[in-house]
């Protein structure tokens, strides 16, 4: 898929393409959105986490949840190849962690650690989720759908749990200064 230069259409007719361009990002970066770290395993031996902010339950019956992951990642091929993924919810206070997975993971098999965060497999998928999590959902893919620069794979979620307090505040892109998307 080419790479496009600039704004990308479409734009309502009499606008400048620029400035509309400039506000729509504006316009998605104040929407809410949590900020989670998305852990991805190609079944084998290879284990990643990367900080991610699209996602989102789609069904309820059963229960679906749609993470969107860049088709360039590294957590784009290992969920392609595991067909699985967990979504661990940060607490509030502990927002310096996603920081630590927005660059290539470090990961330790022996130590069961990434980027020096302890990490356990999930009991149902094997997908590494993070020991400090609030919580955490483990998906089974049941459905990729390639979206732009994007693939939104849409995963039933096959376990759950919390392992910090069910009040604990959860991470949300406004905690932070970070933007992304738009």
């Amino acid at each position: 898929m080419p790479v496009r230069e600039g704004p990308v259409p479409p734009f309502p007719p009499g606008t400048d393409p620029e400035s509309y361009d400039r506000l729509r990002r504006r316009v998605l970066w104040k929407m809410p959105s949590g900020l989670y770290v998305v852990g991805s395993t190609d079944g084998a031996q290879r284990r990643n986490a990367m900080t991610l902010n699209w996602a989102t339950q789609v069904a309820t019956d059963p229960k679906w949840l749609g993470i969107a992951v860049e088709r360039s990642a590294h957590t784009h091929e290992l969920i392609e190849a595991g067909g699985v993924f967990s979504l661990c919810l940060v607490a509030r206070d502990d927002r310096a962690i996603v920081r630590r997975f927005t660059k290539p993971v470090d990961v330790d098999l022996g130590a069961r650690t990434l980027n020096g965060f302890a990490y356990f497999d999930g009991p149902v998928t094997g997908a590494p989720v993070l020991a400090q999590s609030v919580g955490y959902l483990e998906c089974e893919v049941r459905r990729p759908v390639e979206v732009g620069t994007h693939t939104l794979f849409l995963g039933e979620i096959v376990n759950a749990a919390f392992l910090a307090d069910e009040d604990t505040p959860v991470l949300r892109m406004e905690d932070t200064r970070m933007s992304y998307g738009g």
